[in-house]
């Protein structure tokens, strides 16, 4: 994730238990078509930017030669468990300069959305093209639009089983341009006992016509895909200019 986000070092154990829902070998194979239909490169490099614990690489390293790239030293760790023998790097996505370049990146789950300036939006997109083959395909999963966003509801999700229990509760508002998941985890773990943690999430909206027209003045053609990898949320795939 970008700007080594506090909340992750503490919830990184438990954050694919947290997400236990969430279906990356799906995700993965939607990428892989999208890969297939937009790259004009020849190479199979694949850099998961804000690669978090590294679910997505756990399966798309079946078909790319991958290399990760998250701010949380916590979240690396727990990727390298989940996929070892891959590259895990720290890094922020505002400063990423690894000095190679791939046929694909990726920055998923909403990610770019924790850049909270069109400032460093903007460095984010022209280093991802940086990091880009001509002829690569970047994919960008963005936050939600502000219309789309609904304030004043209340949410909860928990993760069950014999050893360790997980309760998620938040509250969604918005101020200005950023939206705040305001959230709670409670947490028991046989022979732990119990922790809280509270984690207020304040993410830019995603603004879709000054994204499309930066990516543009970057080098990339850029579309919205028909695909999503989660409800409600778009999907950007954009090809690097030769």
């Amino acid at each position: 994730m970008a700007g080594g986000i506090p909340q992750y070092g503490k919830l990184a154990r438990y954050y694919d238990r947290v997400y236990h829902w969430k279906d990356y070998r799906r995700e993965a194979t939607i990428i892989r078509e999208l890969v297939r239909e937009h790259k004009k490169s020849e190479g199979r490099d694949l850099l998961d930017v804000a690669c978090g614990t590294g679910k997505h690489i756990q399966y798309l390293r079946r078909t790319f030669t991958c290399t990760g790239v998250d701010s949380s030293k916590e979240m690396l760790e727990v990727a390298r468990r989940n996929a070892p023998g891959v590259e895990f790097l720290k890094s922020d996505m505002r400063t990423l300069n690894l000095g190679r370049r791939f046929d694909v990146v990726l920055c998923l789950f909403s990610a770019i959305g924790y850049l909270r300036t069109r400032s460093d939006q903007r460095k984010a997109i022209i280093n991802f093209t940086a990091h880009l083959e001509k002829g690569g395909v970047l994919i960008v999963e963005p936050w939600f639009e502000k219309p789309d966003w609904k304030s004043g509801t209340v949410h909860m999700q928990t993760y069950d089983s014999s050893g360790l229990k997980i309760a998620r509760v938040g509250f969604s508002s918005a101020a200005g341009e950023f939206s705040i998941a305001d959230e709670s985890y409670l947490i028991a773990e046989r022979g732990k006992g119990t922790a809280y943690v509270r984690d207020a999430q304040r993410l830019r909206f995603f603004e879709a016509d000054w994204t499309v027209e930066t990516m543009r003045r970057a080098g990339l053609q850029p579309t919205f895909s028909k695909k999503s990898l989660m409800p409600g949320r778009k999907l950007m795939v954009a090809t690097k200019m030769p």
